[in-house]
């Protein structure tokens, strides 16, 4: 399997999610999201805005927002920059909300938060297919924790990502929190078993 494959794959898996429960879906990962955060020192997170099957943080943005310093991706050709999350948002590329632009220079933070398509057997991303968390992660000063989000599991034991693809320390999907064995973070009492492809 390539990871062209897995990706189409994985997103299949996602349209084809049910409607009626994205609600519960997305409650579950906020709750493991709010657990995870409220256990961290960091105050400096990146989030990203959900569009789509994504699931939906904005619980999680909305009850952090007057407590830590919250950052969105703004499009800056093939990559992004972080801007602090101020609202109204603008609409941009691929539909995709925005805070107007900054001339911060933010380069670093605790935690970032990151959509993903699949996740491969290295724990590292598969996403759209666009490599722009793979271009905006290099230009960081340190690595900060990296929780990968996921509306649901799609997971493989197949090492398909490339060498510049980010990898994660934790996974977070309706179904619990999964962490890498690799990284430094603890696996956490979320977690649950779920079948692997």
């Amino acid at each position: 399997m390539t990871k062209s494959d897995f990706r189409t794959y994985c997103l299949k898996r996602m349209r084809n999610l049910s409607a009626a429960g994205k609600c519960y879906r997305d409650a579950q990962v906020n709750r493991y999201l709010m657990d995870i955060l409220r256990k961290k020192k960091g105050k400096h997170i990146l989030f990203y805005w959900p569009f789509g099957f994504e699931a939906d943080i904005r619980k999680s943005i909305w009850a952090l927002r007057s407590k830590k310093s919250l950052y969105l991706p703004f499009m800056d050709g093939e990559s992004f920059k972080m801007v602090p999350l101020r609202l109204p948002l603008d609409r941009k590329a691929f539909g995709i909300y925005e805070p107007r632009f900054s001339n911060l220079n933010i380069k670093i933070i605790d935690v970032a938060i990151v959509p993903v398509v699949g996740v491969d057997g290295s724990f590292c991303r598969i996403g759209f297919g666009k490599g722009m968390y793979d271009r905006f992660f290099p230009t960081l000063k340190s690595k900060p924790l990296t929780i990968f989000v996921q509306s649901h599991p799609c997971l493989t034991t197949e090492k398909l990502c490339d060498e510049y693809d980010i990898s994660g320390d934790l996974l977070i999907t309706p179904r619990g929190v999964d962490a890498n064995k690799e990284s430094h973070v603890k696996r956490t009492t979320h977690r649950k078993r779920y079948s692997r492809l």
